[in-house]
């Protein structure tokens, strides 16, 4: 700890008005500023991490897609985008439920598609085609 740093607080940025952030409660992150009032940053009392493990937020595992008969494809269901990498697709769940890993609630689409799924919400409409059994 150096010279005139309080205990629990570390320095970030000498130039700026709250160089100083507290520590979360576990100890080991610092905090984020919630919001400023009168200039004066009020910070959150968790870290990320510490909020997201309260909050009880995880991704859905990608072995329950695979124990459910799904696999990624590699080109999206919706535009007939070809990726150059996987990470250029998402999976997504039809009825919007990210428990429901039946093989039949997912699909491949790439991230643009997936964003405007999400932002537009109309969803996955399915066309005249039957699929084949």
């Amino acid at each position: 700890m150096s010279k005139g740093q309080r205990k629990g607080f570390i320095k970030i940025n000498t130039h700026v008005k709250h160089s100083e952030r507290p520590l979360c409660r576990c100890g080991m992150r610092p905090v984020a500023v919630n919001y400023y009032k009168e200039g004066k940053p009020h910070y959150r009392s968790r870290c990320d991490k510490c909020a997201r493990k309260a909050k009880k937020l995880r991704t859905t595992p990608k072995t329950n897609w695979k124990q459910s008969g799904y696999s990624k494809k590699s080109h999206c269901e919706k535009c007939g985008f070809e990726a150059d990498h996987p990470l250029q697709l998402d999976v997504y769940h039809l009825d919007g439920d990210r428990k429901n890993n039946n093989w039949k609630n997912l699909k491949t689409v790439c991230a643009n598609c997936h964003r405007l799924l999400y932002a537009t919400g109309k969803g996955w409409k399915q066309g005249d085609l039957i699929p084949d059994f």
